[in-house]
This record gives structure tokens, C-alpha cells and sequence, in this order.
């Protein structure tokens, strides 16, 4: 949605700055997208909360560290 409403404000606002001659219109219209889709976009907005994603749950790692002698050493590109 973000990205599609800064698309369509950006291609609208090049036409009309083409046509009026004013890149300063351009660049008015973009910005215009871009509140908007920040508007539609950012804010926790119910519907697009009626299906939340389902996290997996916090899985426990050991508490065990692991000994740098454990560990392979890191070969270096010659």
C-alpha cells in the first residue's frame, strides 16, 4: 500500500508538473503521497489488526557457553 500510493503520486504529480510547467507542483504532489501513505500506513489501524500473525513461541537455549577451544578456527582466504 506504502509504496503504491507514493507510485501513483509520483506518476500523477510528474503528469501534472509536465503539463503545467512547474516541477515545484511535482514535487508537492509526491510529498502529498507520501503523507498519505505514511497516514495509511504507520498507525495501528484496526483493520489491518483483525488477523494477527501467531509468533512462534521463545524456544530456551542452553545456559551453557560454548569454550573457545570448542570452536573450529576460521580459515582465511589466502
Amino acid at each position: 500500500i506504502f509504496q503504491g500510493i507514493i507510485l501513483v503520486s509520483a506518476i500523477i504529480g510528474f503528469i501534472y508538473g509536465y503539463i503545467t510547467e512547474q516541477f515545484g507542483w511535482t514535487v508537492y504532489i509526491v510529498m502529498a503521497g507520501f503523507a498519505l501513505s505514511c497516514l495509511l500506513t504507520l498507525p495501528p489501524w484496526p483493520m489491518y489488526r483483525r488477523n494477527p500473525l501467531k509468533w512462534l513461541p521463545v524456544q530456551e537455549s542452553g545456559t551453557e557457553e560454548k569454550k573457545p577451544a570448542d570452536r573450529k578456527p576460521k580459515r582465511h582466504a589466502k
